[in-house]
């Protein structure tokens, strides 16, 4: 069997995947990037493009530690405003980023209640959002329904093109040095100290990789690649919903979602109108019974229902366009809904970037663990992503041996 050597293996060609290898290998790294399929076919490409940096709905409904918890994460959506508006130039393609700014609607005087503190929690954390009546949430976004009674704001969201970001990390990273294999599963991955030796398996050939770092960006396969090296991480496949309107003329520029309601909303560059906020599909079973996020998830009748009734009381417009095609995916969720991200701290050199916001946070996920990866101010990335570090994991590992 055949030995290579890399300063850094990546596993996993979405968004953070790819990223973080354009960022090693621009760096002067040897970088390999692997993935299963192919880039972009999970989640990273499934997804419809929001940059919701504002507190999600997810965190503010399961009470006030996931909601204060949420609130830390605010030092890195600061971040990610400014990564996503230079990111265009950046990698010097169009990605169709559009940052016109995002609502977050409410109906109920408790609906306000919630905005009300969640918006305390940003400004505190330094976002720009502020909270505004009906009148004035109207005003900003006309096609509102009259049955909003507030909104907060915040002008630097908005949504960018999937299906245009990850190709391009993909391109810039190749350009750089970094090799791309696809088809490629990893089978193996024991510690060497320092380093680590992975076994990869493409078709019928196998190859073994002896890489100084690794990063598991796998999305809901990370769990499963993790398990390779005797770690357990809590990371589990969810299944959700989306829905596409026939092409329209511009009439919904911003990022538009709910605080009561599962409910995002925004219109991309081709005038189609995506609808989603995370009503759930039905994951497929696998011969062993398992989840299986390699399989199209079974949508769910009243998950469409209930999303585009969603859409239609907020927006009502939205009545009159033809629902052009819904479809599901898989992608990720840990026990306490924020991302992992960092270095496992009984793997020194095995890094993880996985759970959650992958979309919105991920280029800057990706520029921190490729830093901390290459030893580029790495005190500094620890400290950024202490909220989110495996560390707060170690618990479920003491037993591993």
């Amino acid at each position: 069997m055949s030995v290579a050597r890399v300063d850094m293996l990546v596993i996993g060609a979405g968004l953070i995947g790819a990223a973080a290898a354009w960022h090693g290998a621009r760096a002067g790294a040897s970088v390999l990037l692997v993935d299963a399929g192919h880039p972009n076919v999970g989640a990273s490409g499934q997804n419809a493009g929001s940059l919701h940096f504002q507190i999600e709905r997810r965190f503010l409904e399961n009470g006030e530690r996931m909601a204060d918890e949420a609130a830390r994460i605010t030092a890195i959506s600061r971040m990610a405003i400014d990564d996503w508006a230079g990111l265009e130039a950046a990698l010097g393609s169009d990605l169709h980023v559009r940052q016109e700014g995002g609502l977050m609607v409410a109906e109920t005087a408790g609906e306000v209640a919630l905005l009300e503190a969640k918006v305390r929690r940003e400004t505190a954390a330094g976002l720009r959002t502020r909270l505004v009546d009906g009148h004035e949430a109207r005003r900003i976004a006309p096609y509102l329904s009259g049955a909003i009674i507030a909104a907060s704001f915040l002008a630097d969201e908005g949504h960018a093109d999937p299906r245009s970001v990850i190709p391009a990390y993909v391109r810039r990273a190749q350009a750089a040095g970094a090799e791309l294999r696809t088809g490629t599963r990893v089978i193996a991955l024991d510690a060497r100290r320092p380093g680590f030796s992975v076994v990869l398996r493409q078709g019928d050939t196998e190859q073994t990789v002896v890489a100084e770092r690794v990063l598991i960006a796998a999305g809901a396969w990370s769990g499963r690649v993790a398990a390779l090296a005797n770690i357990h991480l809590p990371i589990f496949p969810v299944a959700l919903t989306m829905n596409a309107t026939e092409r329209v003329a511009p009439f919904l520029p911003h990022l538009v979602q709910h605080v009561g309601r599962r409910l995002s909303m925004k219109q991309t560059h081709a005038g189609n109108v995506l609808i989603g906020g995370g009503w759930p599909a039905r994951l497929r079973r696998d011969s062993t019974g398992a989840f299986d996020p390699g399989q199209t998830p079974e949508a769910i009748e009243a998950s469409l229902v209930g999303n585009l009734r969603a859409a239609i009381d907020t927006v009502p417009a939205v009545a009159d366009l033809n629902l052009l095609r819904s479809w599901t995916g898989a992608t990720a969720i840990t026990a306490d809904q924020l991302p992992i991200v960092g270095e496992v701290p009984r793997a020194p050199g095995l890094f993880v970037a996985a759970g959650g916001s992958a979309f919105t946070l991920g280029p800057t996920f990706a520029r921190l663990v490729a830093q901390a990866m290459l030893d580029t101010d790495r005190s500094a990335t620890a400290e950024a992503l202490a909220v989110l570090s495996p560390a707060r994991l170690e618990h479920l590992n003491g037993f591993m041996g």
